[in-house]
């Protein structure tokens, strides 16, 4: 992976603090079915973003890439359930929903530019 690839680089470390958000889930607040739907949906942005980076042709990678924006969507509906829900602090939510946001503004820009 490059280390100047932006979006590779936030989709992975966000997987990586869903992968944390779920372990507490479970460990700590015996939530299981909410963190499995997030840990499935948040970690797939980054698979996608990965496998779109590698793809064959340019509809190929454009095809991945929004996969990988609706599975952050997906992701963005499942913190706010849990935070409504109160499995997430303020606080917490806050700061993760924050990532999936810039993740978010992310795809959408990429995925406008490879339209056009």
């Amino acid at each position: 992976m490059k280390k100047d690839n932006v979006i590779l680089n936030k989709t992975k470390s966000f997987a990586l603090r869903i992968i944390k958000l779920y372990s507490y889930l479970k460990n700590e607040q015996n939530e299981f079915v909410l963190s499995k739907q997030i840990l499935r949906s948040g970690t797939s942005i980054g698979a996608n973003v990965r496998e779109g980076n590698r793809g064959q042709t340019k509809p190929d990678f454009y095809s991945k890439l929004n996969i990988a924006l609706k599975e952050a969507a997906e992701t963005e509906y499942w913190l706010e359930l849990l935070h409504e829900s109160g499995y997430l602090t303020t606080d917490q939510f806050e700061s993760i929903n924050k990532d999936c946001s810039e993740i978010i503004a992310l795809l959408v820009a990429i995925t406008k530019t490879q339209k056009s």
